[in-house]
């Protein structure tokens, strides 16, 4: 996992782009019905940062109130997805891996909602 420096990365056209220093406190895959419908994948990966490790250094993000204390971040003009904020994780801002411009820097180490993983995905340690 990246460790300690900036870390850049944003959406498809570059309207949005931001910077996050240091290495996240966690890396994991969701598995969770919600995040396949924001972006279309069988299986997220993110990487969760303090609030105060996270700066947007270009355009705005829009959001996306998914469900009571979600909001899912993406860039209004060409539509990528790029964070996840949500109550129960009051102080992160979670980035979508591949949203980084090196997002091999950002391997998942764990997973969420397993429970609603697809039963064809599998992921493998290689």
């Amino acid at each position: 996992m990246s460790g300690q420096g900036v870390h850049a990365g944003g959406c498809l056209c570059g309207a949005v782009r931001f910077e996050v220093t240091g290495a996240p406190k966690w890396t994991a895959y969701c598995h969770c019905n919600s995040c396949r419908k924001h972006t279309g994948a069988p299986v997220s990966a993110f990487a969760g940062y303090e609030r105060d490790k996270v700066s947007f250094t270009k355009g705005a993000l829009a959001t996306y109130a998914s469900s009571p204390g979600v909001k899912r971040g993406f860039c209004s003009a060409c539509g990528s997805t790029l964070t996840y904020e949500g109550a129960r994780w009051p102080t992160e801002v979670h980035f979508h891996v591949g949203a980084f411009d090196a997002p091999q820097d950002f391997p998942p180490k764990g997973e969420a909602f397993p429970e609603e993983r697809i039963a064809w995905l599998h992921l493998s340690e290689n």
